[in-house]
């Protein structure tokens, strides 16, 4: 059986998180290790993951109280998000 070690630690870095819809939405908030916790412009709590893969893209799901879930990729250059009515979400870490 291969068996994969789990890192200790995380490789993504802490900062600060700001996204827009393309309805002019935006989510803003910060991260630490692969904690993150945004709040958007109704002032809902968005809690999530962030988890690093081997060929250095980083997967993000978020998901506020009310069951909602937005998720998505990052490369080097940016994060892009979708959620479950098929808006996109694009933004950057600071």
């Amino acid at each position: 059986m291969i068996y994969r070690r789990r890192r200790r630690g995380s490789a993504v870095r802490p900062g600060f998180y700001r996204f827009e819809s393309q309805q002019r939405r935006h989510m803003f908030g910060y991260g630490d290790g692969d904690f993150v916790r945004l709040r958007d412009e109704f002032g809902n709590i968005w809690q999530g993951i962030a988890e690093e893969s081997d060929d250095n893209t980083v997967r993000f799901i978020f998901r506020d109280p009310d069951g909602r879930r937005i998720s998505g990729v990052s490369d080097s250059y940016g994060v892009t998000l979708r959620d479950e009515f098929g808006n996109t979400w694009r933004g950057f870490l600071d």
